[in-house]
Parts: C-alpha cells; sequence; structure tokens
C-alpha cells in the first residue's frame, strides 16, 4: 500500500501490535471452533464473516469498481485464499495439537523462499538453505517432543496438510504480489466471488453449520479477526511507517503469544521442546528472511 501522509511510528507500531494479537489468538481459535464445527463449516462461518467487514472497510476506505482484470484476479486469489488455503489448514488443525499446527504453518516463509526458486527465477543461496534446515529442526524437535508425551497425539496426515498449507499460502502471496490492484478491493472481491464456492462444498460434503452460541463467536472470530481485522490492522500499520522492515519484525512476537494462549486457555501440555523448537523456526525464518532483503532496515 501507498504511504499515506503523516507518516506515525507509533501508530503503526500500535497498529501492528493490534494485528499480532489477532494472529496470536487464532490456532486456539481454530481448535475450539473445530470441536463444535467441521473445517468447511467454520470456513464458511468465517468467510461470511470475513464478507461483511471487507464490504464495510471497502465502503469507507476502498473503491467498488470492478473492472475485469480486478475481477479474474479476484477470482483466482479466492480460489487460493479463502477456498483451498483454510480447507486444508483446519484439516489439519482438526488432526494436530494446536502447537504442531502452528509451527509448521509459521514456515510458511520457507515454503515462499522455495517457491521463489521455481516460479520467480531466484537462486537458492546459501543462507537459504541453512534457514530451510534450521527452520525444518525445529519441526522435527517439536514433533518429537509431542511423540513423546503421553497427553498428545498427532497424524502423519495432518502433517503433510499442514506442510501443504505454507504452500498454497506462500503461492497466494507470490501471485498477489505480481497484481496491481489495491490490496482492500481485490481482498474484498476475492471473499465474495469464494464466499459462495465455499457454501456450496460445505452444502454438499458437511452440510451447513447450525447458527447459534455455541458455533457463532468461533466464526466470528475467525472471519472477523483472523481473516479481517488482522488484515485490516496489518495494512494500517505498513501505510504508516517508513520502516517496514522494523515493523515486519513484530511479527515474530505472534506465535509465542500465541504457544501461551495455548497452554492456558486449550490446556494442551506444552513441553520446553515445543518452545525450544519454535524459537529454532524463527531463527531459520530470520535467516532466510535477511538473504532475500526482508530482513530489518
Amino acid at each position: 500500500m501507498n504511504k499515506v501522509p503523516g507518516v506515525n511510528e507509533r501508530q503503526a507500531t500500535l497498529f501492528a501490535l493490534g494485528a499480532v494479537l489477532c494472529w496470536s489468538s487464532v490456532a486456539t481459535a481454530f481448535k475450539l471452533g473445530l470441536e463444535v464445527m467441521t473445517p468447511s463449516q467454520l470456513l464458511l462461518q468465517g468467510c461470511i464473516c470475513s464478507c461483511i467487514v471487507f464490504s464495510l472497510a471497502n465502503t469507507v476506505f476502498g473503491s467498488w469498481r470492478l473492472e475485469r482484470a480486478l475481477a479474474l484476479q479476484a477470482i483466482f486469489l479466492g480460489l487460493l485464499n479463502p477456498l483451498i488455503y483454510y480447507h486444508i489448514l483446519f484439516a489439519a488443525y482438526e488432526r494436530l495439537p494446536a502447537q504442531l499446527a502452528q509451527s509448521i504453518n509459521y514456515t510458511w516463509a520457507i515454503s515462499l523462499a522455495v517457491l521463489s526458486i521455481s516460479m520467480l527465477g531466484q537462486k537458492l543461496g546459501a543462507r537459504t538453505v541453512a534457514g530451510i534446515a534450521i527452520s525444518y529442526s525445529g519441526v522435527l524437535l517439536i514433533t518429537i517432543g509431542i511423540s513423546a508425551s503421553s497427553e498428545l497425539e498427532w497424524h502423519w496426515l495432518g502433517v503433510a496438510l499442514a506442510f501443504v498449507s505454507t504452500f498454497v499460502w506462500a503461492i497466494y502471496w507470490i501471485m498477489n504480489a505480481r497484481y496491481e490492484a489495491p490490496p482492500l478491493p481485490l481482498m474484498t472481491w476475492s471473499f465474495l466471488f469464494a464466499t459462495p464456492l465455499v457454501a456450496l462444498v460445505c452444502r454438499t460434503t458437511d452440510g451447513f453449520p447450525v447458527w447459534d452460541h455455541t458455533t457463532l463467536p468461533f466464526g466470528v472470530w475467525v472471519g472477523a479477526i483472523e481473516m479481517g481485522f488482522a488484515f485490516l490492522l496489518w495494512s494500517a500499520a505498513l501505510r504508516r511507517s517508513d520502516h517496514a522492515g522494523r515493523i515486519g519484525q513484530l511479527v515474530f512476537l505472534a506465535p509465542f503469544a500465541s504457544l501461551l494462549l495455548i497452554e492456558r486457555v486449550l490446556k494442551e501440555p506444552v513441553p520446553a521442546s515445543s518452545w525450544v523448537g519454535l524459537i529454532i523456526i524463527v531463527a531459520g525464518v530470520v535467516v532466510t528472511r535477511c538473504e532475500q532483503g526482508q530482513g530489518t532496515e
């Protein structure tokens, strides 16, 4: 997004921290929501809530002008996110402890580096290789720690789905970066185009969710907070800052805050290996980002 007049680093930091708080809660919200709904039902509720949030924001801050190029881009991106990405991600969360699912999901930056080699013609540098090895060793450590716990269960299919979701998410951002459409209208139209398809999948598989006090809070949280407000807050932060790299480093707070919520709210036993593994994953992501020129300014 373009910078707005009157750059304000303090406001940028506050908006960024707000986005981090939103992202910190989503692993817990996913698991709680999946206790009362199937992945497709939770996604449908979330998409409808997201459409409301994005439509209101687009009315105030964006534009409803729909050109052919924007429509085609929105349809394609909508197929990736939310339709494909969140179906796979929720299926992974359904099968894994939240701490493992979110740790694997956080390696999407590594998947982005890998895909950039083939899709963007970037070279595989030594630091990228080191970052990949470091991050995936962190995932392995978390998996071993969970395997040693008699209170936590995980399945290989869930791990595979979690890794697949990181590549879908990386493809989404690579394609997103190629488009010149304003982010807010593009995101709004993507969700408006994708939601009927999500509804069709939900109707033909699990049936529509029940909209009551047992399900609606999770649909609202996933749709409004994770998919909606977090995007708006992060976009506002970047528009108000002259130091996008520094603001970007605040993202690294999210998985640690999330792990704390997983332990306190979900009551998942979090072994020391999960904390250490998460630190290793973040370290690997930092190493990779630095080589790609995405480090601190």
